[in-house]
């Protein structure tokens, strides 16, 4: 695997959530500089070392409601 991709959303009770698409991968940190590291530590604890990704990308997604 060349890499590995997750989706992340802002928490309702503040920080942020991520989970991999593809893989059974969960985190959260409460900034983005936390959830980098996160990120990073739970794919190197699921992946043996021959398999792990070379690329993890956070796709960050954030939603708002405005007023019309």
């Amino acid at each position: 695997m060349s890499e590995i991709h997750f989706i992340v959303e802002e928490a309702p009770e503040g920080g942020f959530v991520a989970r991999a698409v593809g893989a059974d991968i969960y985190t959260e940190a409460d900034d983005l500089v936390g959830l980098h590291a996160q990120v990073r530590d739970a794919v190197h604890c699921h992946f043996d070392e021959g398999d792990k990704p070379a690329l993890i990308r956070l796709h960050i997604t954030r939603e708002e409601a405005i007023a019309a």
